[in-house]
């Protein structure tokens, strides 16, 4: 079975990041697009384009039986469903299948299985993966708050069916589980669907340890190593980085024999990852699997070497995996950071605008997958993620290092991004030292808050401003706001 021609069911960069990848593999690709999203870089490198329709302009892609039917109008015979969205919906996957496309995923039934937290939890433990104690709906919700507060607080409660910490609460006493039980469920059925709730026992200053696992037809699954993922606002990761750093080789090694063993059991096919969680003592526990391609997979890429997207279409193809576990080499260290709009000095608050000038960082090491192009207007309608910047390097710090410099060379005028703080966080002590948990921005807020400008320097900035408004042509304004940037960092 081969592929030929591949419906992206999704937009931004990882549109383009799959795009790129199937067309060098010699399949044609087919990217939809809104009309509030009609400038995405991956329709300039489509090899055909469809026009979805919906409102809010984000239904579009979450209607499924429109997505099949534009990729069968196109003559596709695959769909890859990217990340978000319908990626991890198990009746898409199914629906896919029954029309006779190849899904570029996990099978339905390996969706419905580990794509639940309730499920996924309960098949963890049967296989001795590790969990905390929890309780959930799934058998008794009319006893759910009752069975959540004999855990134990602090507790976490959070969608069975969701994902990207949307609706997770932290709740500290009973008097707080009410309100918290209704908002999680709200959040769980506006975004999912679903409001089926879980409530588990919440690890105070945990590591988020993932491992990207990979699994093909013919029975064989193998790990492609472990990554870090605690530096996170809201639930949401921020930065993202392979290998995980001050994690012991014993402890590195169970978590990832751990994630092998749970999706060898779950018959898993394609790419997935199994998230956990670990204590400050060392304990690992498992939190959930995220039955698709992760939006922090080029970090794994960098350190083996690998095109996992390309790994997806060939096991989706029937094909066996590429390497064995013994075969895998992994190099040096690799860093991921998620370039949003958004104010994060006042409370990561979203922003809105168009991008009046774009310049990409360049230089050893980096690789900058972006979903917005110049001009294009960046709206509440979609994620507020714009772009991926990634650094690869020999050693951690010298990781660091580039991706402090690529983050003061990334320049996206007319919208307020993240990159300052991201390189504030950065130059941080304690991530520099790998002393990271969940509540590592919390912790360091005070620390984290930007440098307040002079007098001198404000009336310098601004002598440089007017001199480069009388003086440089438009071409020239790209490296003369760099240099300003550059000159104050």
């Amino acid at each position: 079975m081969s592929i030929r021609k591949l419906f992206i069911a999704n937009r931004a960069e990882i549109a383009l990041r799959i795009a790129r990848t199937a067309q060098r593999m010699g399949i044609a690709t087919v990217v939809p697009w809104h009309e509030k999203d009609r400038h995405g870089p991956a329709l300039q490198v489509a090899d055909e384009t469809v026009e979805l329709h919906g409102e809010p302009p984000v239904s579009a892609w979450l209607n499924g039986a429109a997505l099949i039917r534009a990729a069968i109008d196109s003559g596709c015979d695959a769909i890859h469903p990217g990340y978000g969205f319908l990626s991890e919906n198990a009746g898409f996957a199914r629906a896919v299948a029954e029309a006779g496309l190849t899904f570029v995923g996990p099978p339905a039934e390996v969706i419905e299985l580990m794509g639940d937290k309730i499920t996924a939890r309960q098949f963890a433990q049967r296989h001795d993966v590790p969990v905390t104690p929890s309780a959930d709906e799934a058998d008794a919700p009319e006893s759910f708050a009752e069975r959540a507060t004999a855990v134990g607080f602090p507790l976490l409660v959070k969608g069975a069916a969701g994902g990207g910490g949307k609706g997770m609460q932290i709740v500290r006493s009973a008097d707080a589980l009410p309100q918290a039980i209704a908002v999680a469920r709200a959040e769980s059925e506006r975004y999912f669907g679903d409001g089926r709730l879980l409530a588990e026992r919440f690890v105070e200053q945990p590591r988020h340890i993932e491992v990207q696992v990979f699994g093909d037809s013919h029975g064989r699954v193998i790990h492609l190593g472990e990554r870090e993922c605690s530096i996170q606002r809201r639930f949401q990761k921020l930065i993202e980085e392979s290998p995980a750093p001050a994690l012991a080789p014993e402890l590195r090694q169970r978590i990832c024999d751990a994630a092998v063993r749970l999706a060898s059991a779950a018959g898993y096919v394609n790419a997935g990852t199994v998230e956990c969680i670990v204590s400050p003592t060392g304990e690992f526990f498992f939190l959930e699997m995220n039955t698709r391609l992760q939006v922090e997979h080029p970090v794994t890429e960098m350190v083996t070497g690998l095109d996992l997207v390309e790994w997806q279409l060939r096991v989706a193809q029937d094909e066996p995996l590429p390497l064995t576990q013994e075969e895998v080499r992994w190099h040096g260290s690799a860093i991921e950071c998620r370039v949003l709009a958004e104010d994060a000095d006042a409370g990561f608050v979203p922003d809105t605008g168009r991008v009046l000038l774009l310049g990409e960082p360049q230089g050893p090491g980096i690789r900058f997958d972006n979903g917005v192009t110049q001009g294009a207007r960046v709206s509440a309608d979609f994620d507020s993620m714009l772009a991926k910047l990634i650094a690869h390097a020999a050693t951690r710090d010298l990781a660091i290092a580039r991706l402090r410099q690529a983050l003061k060379d990334t320049l996206m005028l007319g919208v307020t991004v993240n990159t300052d703080f991201l390189g504030r966080v950065l130059a941080h002590p304690a991530f520099q030292s790998g002393a990271t948990d969940t509540g590592f921005l919390e912790r360091h807020k005070a620390e984290l808050r930007p440098r307040e400008w002079t007098d001198d320097e404000r009336r310098a900035l601004l002598a440089v401003a007017a001199a480069a408004s009388r003086e440089s042509h438009a071409t020239e304004l790209p490296q003369v706001f760099a240099a300003m940037g550059a000159w104050r960092n």
